[in-house]
């Protein structure tokens, strides 16, 4: 089960400001998990993911399944 985030939550783990979190979340169509009133709720991992590749001045994957495949790309074999 996908870790649940605000843009508050993960701007603080990322030392990102929220402005900036929300805009990557827009721009890349970060997976939403939950909404309730002004709220939203999104895959850390996901919003993670977004950080990463543009911290490292790559191509951010334009879906959030392509960005769960390059997470287990990225993972060392078992």
């Amino acid at each position: 089960m996908p870790e649940r985030i605000t843009i508050a939550q993960a701007a603080q783990r990322l030392a990102i400001p929220e402005p900036t979190v929300r805009v990557w979340a827009s721009r890349h169509h970060a997976r939403k998990l939950l909404k309730l009133g002004k709220t939203a709720w999104y895959d850390w991992l996901d919003l993670a993911t977004i950080a990463r590749q543009l911290r490292r001045g790559e191509k951010v994957p334009p879906t959030a399944e392509e960005r769960d495949l390059l997470r287990a790309s990225l993972r060392p074999a078992a």
